[in-house]
């Protein structure tokens, strides 16, 4: 465990061993106890610092890559930022296909981290020539000496949250977890510490959290790729229009779906009701919550956590801008991040 007190060689030495923080209010009418892993307290500001730190590492040790190589992503904006940072201290040159859906605070910050980006539309499917996916395989063709990260079909994704994130949850709860809740996008967080809490405990319910207009939940109930379920939405990071094999689906228990306006005025509830300034996803993840908890699935002796993946910052043109909530309808219907207060209270 690090401590605050300590000296680090550089910021890379700070990832992980992120905080569990009980959520005092937001979840204070369902029965259980709530624990949020707030992944914004690592350096990169998210999750994806772990898996950019693991995946360079073990491409160095086997060789993979070498001192003046470039490294290649696809990402909707935060694996990029990891990966840029991890990149500045190693050493690589970084070059990043986003989704056009990333927010354009994303977008300033992988540029300010020294990456090159190109932004590729999101609404194309995932083997259009204009698709995040297939720019970044080209780019990967045409430099030579470079590495394709690949994070959606990286079995490294998963191993990073393996060896890191389950662990630390379950030596935070000492080991009296009873459901993990998490987003699934590339399904590498959500995965990987699933397989390492079901290790220790297989009663552990995992719950995976996904977008209207993705094709994650029916295909886990299924086995079915279904493109009727696409359709465009806001949410970045959760969800997918393809089915990414670093997802065990086999780990995870169920899906439960949630929409971007919901999940929007919950990740505003959450800055105002415990004080976590937290991203659209964190969102995403306690809507899922609230929505189970209306279900009547949790017992009062339960203990839940749930993974808030990123910062606020990142969506400041987004979930946090007024006119951004009101260019979407957000402020139109019935739904209200007052009405989440109110819920709560």
């Amino acid at each position: 465990m690090k401590h605050r007190n300590q000296v680090f060689d550089n910021v890379l030495d700070l990832v992980g061993n992120t905080p569990l923080i009980k959520l005092n209010r937001i979840a204070s009418k369902i029965n259980g106890n709530f624990y949020a892993k707030v992944e914004s307290f690592n350096p990169g500001q998210s999750s994806k610092d772990r898996i950019a730190l693991y995946i360079i590492e073990e491409a160095e040790r086997k060789g993979i890559l070498t001192p003046g190589d470039t490294i290649i992503e696809t990402t909707s904006g935060n694996t990029g930022f990891s990966i840029a940072m991890v990149s500045i201290i190693k050493g690589y040159e970084c070059i990043l296909a986003v989704s056009s859906k990333s927010s354009a605070d994303k977008i300033d910050m992988l540029k300010t981290m020294g990456a090159k980006v190109y932004v590729c539309p999101a609404h194309v499917s995932a083997d259009d020539p204009r698709s995040y996916y297939q720019v970044a395989k080209r780019l990967h063709e045409e430099r030579k000496g470079s590495v394709y990260i690949n994070q959606y079909f990286n079995q490294l994704n998963i191993d990073a949250h393996y060896s890191s994130t389950g662990p630390e949850i379950w030596k935070q709860t000492e080991g009296k977890i009873t459901h993990l809740v998490a987003c699934s996008g590339t399904g590498g967080t959500i995965s990987g510490t699933a397989k390492y809490l079901k290790e220790q405990n297989p009663n552990i319910k995992v719950i995976g959290v996904d977008a209207f207009g993705s094709v994650i939940k029916k295909y886990h109930e299924t086995r079915e790729f279904d493109e009727k379920e696409i359709y465009p939405y806001r949410i970045e990071g959760l969800g997918k229009n393809l089915i990414p094999s670093a997802t065990d689906f086999d780990s995870i228990d169920e899906f439960v779906k949630v929409t971007d306006e919901e999940s929007a005025h919950m990740a505003r509830a959450i800055a105002k009701a415990e004080g976590l300034f937290v991203g659209y996803t964190s969102g995403a993840a306690m809507q899922a919550i609230k929505q189970l908890g209306e279900e009547k699935r949790f017992k009062k002796t339960d203990n839940v956590v749930i993974i808030f993946p990123d910062h606020g910052s990142r969506y400041m043109s987004k979930v946090y801008s007024d006119k951004w909530m009101e260019d979407q309808g957000f402020f139109d219907s019935k739904t209200s991040t007052q009405d989440v207060i109110e819920y709560i209270k």
